[in-house]
């Protein structure tokens, strides 16, 4: 039962998107009505010829004529209010959808990182593609076969028992059995419609990182192993497709040999009262079209079956990410820094976090960044680094204790807020589909084109940006791929030229550089750091030893600090990361 009641809520909470388009779906019963009342009167007409005409023997060609007029007159309406019914139909669905669409992904963008670390992607994009689009069918296919086959339904019985009550009742004897046949076959096939589903969603999302991961299945040869995988997953999604149609065969089947079975005994039945003289011809004749025409509208809404067994899945899952709420989320009453309020220290005040907080990561963690001050934070893989960068952008929050700029908790912040005041430059910086204009201002028209170019030109990177064909407006493919990993890097410190951040972290920007990248890479941080507070994560040593304090990390805590120097003095932990990075030029060299 409550699952009953959630399933009524979620298409309750459907349809409310349908309500700004109620005049339209007005419109759409009413030329579904003008319709159905035109093609279901042609075979009325014929009666009439054939009873009041020539079964009677009269000759009367003026009358046929006019019939004949009422006829072409009925089928040109019926083409026209279709026409019409449909495309209001499309406009009303597809709009439903696209609103859809664009608040599903609206409401993914929101969620904490933490869901993202949980959900592959593949299963993000089904959500937004396939799932929104069954969507669209409910819209523009059962709800079209609802109105059109179910009011068709209803004429239908009205006209046969017009014509003969009698025989129109026994075809009613049809409706329960039509009734017990799609109830016994509802559990099983949104048993399948389900099972195919799932199966699609995984195959996507298997997809999607494959193509993510292209480049280390090819240089580690693993293409066979993905190629079985994939093979495995369609496999599966083959053998649930086969019997999500095997059951949708045997569904429309059994109506089919209902329906011949009760044209066979309407022409037994009728026949027999036409040469009984108890029934006119003209009526068995419409009353036989009307016995087709009966199954038809019934036949076309259990086809629609599996698509409305596959919206209240794709419902189902689509609710299920919108009843999902961030877990990190804006305060009611945020906190907002005027700009002379804003001078870029960080504190990290008794902090314990893990991923899982049975896990802790960090333990009771004390870290203060004065205003201004380049801090270099190194360590060996899993010390923590980039769960310290993670919680001062706040893509997760702590679970005990407090991060701080300024004095002010940043849970008090809004994220809006908090992003205006922290620039991120990670090790692979992501660019987007477009021109190179808009990747360094970040689709954002109040920035001109003028800020641009000075931005690009303090890191240096205009000369290059210049020397492409179409210069700044230069397309850029998905993640900016037709540029090296230097001339992307330099495009993100542009990025932070723009837009002015106080604080500044760089999450291992020069990892994947060669050293003269590098050295272009540093110059251009040297430049982007002063007045900022810069925190910098780094493999290579030689990134941060310049910077005026030095935090190394170990297993989620900070066991030494200070300068170069001071570090390679105290003959520890930092020393030996020295003497090992030393080792590995020297090898390389």
């Amino acid at each position: 039962m409550p699952k009953k009641h959630n399933e009524q809520q979620q298409f309750g909470t459907l349809l409310r998107y349908a309500r700004p388009h109620r005049r339209t779906f007005l419109l759409v019963v009413c030329c579904a009505v003008i319709a159905i009342a035109a093609d279901l009167l042609q075979p009325y007409l014929m009666k009439i010829a054939i009873d009041d005409n020539l079964m009677a023997g009269k000759n009367d060609f003026g009358t046929i004529l006019l019939i004949c007029g009422a006829f072409l007159l009925l089928s040109v309406s019926g083409l026209l209010f279709s026409y019409w019914q449909n495309n209001l139909l499309q406009y009303a669905g597809q709009s439903i959808v696209a609103r859809l669409r664009k608040e599903l992904f609206e409401h993914i963008s929101k969620l904490s990182m933490s869901y993202f670390d949980r959900v592959p992607s593949g299963s993000l994009i089904t959500n937004v593609s396939s799932d929104t689009e069954t969507v669209s069918q409910f819209f523009t296919q059962v709800l079209l076969s609802v109105v059109r086959d179910g009011l068709t339904l209803l004429f239908i019985i009205a006209l046969m028992f017009h014509l003969d009550a009698e025989l129109a009742g026994y075809c009613m004897i049809l409706l329960p059995v039509i009734a017990i046949i799609a109830v016994s076959f509802r559990t099983y096939m949104r048993k399948t419609y389900q099972m195919s589903r799932t199966q699609l969603s995984r195959l996507v999302a298997f997809v999607a990182e494959n193509l993510a991961g292209m480049n280390l299945i090819q240089v580690f040869h693993q293409e066979k192993e993905q190629q079985r995988q994939f093979a495995d997953r369609n496999d599966s999604y083959f053998r649930a497709n086969l019997r999500e149609i095997r059951t949708n065969v045997l569904f429309n089947r059994s109506f089919d040999l209902l329906g011949n079975l009760s044209i066979a005994f309407v022409t037994w039945i009728g026949g027999m009262a036409v040469f009984d003289t108890t029934m006119e011809f003209g009526v068995l004749y419409a009353f036989i079209t009307y016995i087709r025409l009966f199954f038809q509208p019934i036949n076309a809404i259990t086809q629609q079956w599996n698509t409305l067994q596959a919206t209240n899945v794709s419902v189902q899952r689509i609710w299920a990410i919108f009843a999902l709420k961030p877990e990190v989320r804006d305060p009611e009453e945020p906190v907002v820094l005027a700009a002379d309020q804003v001078h870029g220290q960080i504190d990290f005040r008794d902090v314990t976090f893990g991923y899982d907080p049975q896990q802790p990561i960090l333990t009771g963690l004390n870290v203060h960044i004065r205003p201004g001050e380049m801090v270099g934070i190194v360590g060996t893989t899993g010390a923590g680094k980039s769960t310290l960068i993670s919680l001062l952008c706040r893509f997760y929050d702590v679970q005990q204790g407090a991060v701080m700029i300024d004095g002010v908790d940043i849970r008090e912040l809004a994220q809006a807020e908090l992003q205006r005041l922290v620039g991120l430059v990670q090790q692979e910086p992501y660019l987007y589909s477009g021109s190179i204009l808009d990747n360094v201002r970040l689709f954002d028209p109040a920035i001109s084109r003028e800020e641009v170019e000075r931005a690009c030109a303090f890191v240096g990177a205009d000369a290059l940006i210049r020397n492409l064909k179409d210069g700044y407006d230069t397309r850029l493919s998905e993640r900016g791929s037709g540029l090296s990993a230097g001339e992307r890097q330099l495009i993100s410190f542009a990025r932070i030229i723009v837009f002015q951040p106080q604080i500044l972290i760089l999450d291992e920007a020069t990892a994947n550089l060669d050293s003269q990248t590098e050295q272009l890479i540093q110059s251009a941080l040297h430049i982007v750091s002063k007045g900022r507070t810069t925190l910098v994560i780094a493999h290579r040593l030689s990134t941060i030893m310049q910077a005026d304090r030095i935090l190394v990390m170990r297993q989620g805590a900070v066991v030494e600090e200070g300068s170069h120097p001071q570090l390679l003095g105290m003959h520890g932990y930092y020393e030996q990361l020295y003497l090992h990075s030393q080792g590995a030029m020297n090898a390389g060299a």
